[in-house]
């Protein structure tokens, strides 16, 4: 796993936080796996928010598919 990569995937999380956090949440970088998948873990309101699936797959991951090409997709852990 590349240092380098985590390092981008948190930037564009760093970006996206302020938006999470004015409803009530967060989300956490668990790992990136050897197959291009960013494993994340979504915190506070976004945890049981039914959105969270549209805000993961339409905000989140296609920021991250957009500024890293290394990104296959985003798994919810």
């Amino acid at each position: 796993m590349s240092a380098e990569i985590l390092s981008r995937i948190e930037d564009v999380l760093d970006q996206i936080r302020p938006a999470l956090h004015s409803d009530g949440g967060d989300v956490e970088l668990v790992e990136f796996d050897e197959e291009g998948f960013v494993h994340l873990t979504m915190h506070g309101a976004c945890g049981g928010c039914p959105m969270s699936t549209a805000t993961l797959s339409l905000g989140i991951e296609a920021e991250l598919r957009r500024q890293i090409p290394e990104v296959e997709g985003v798994i919810t852990v």
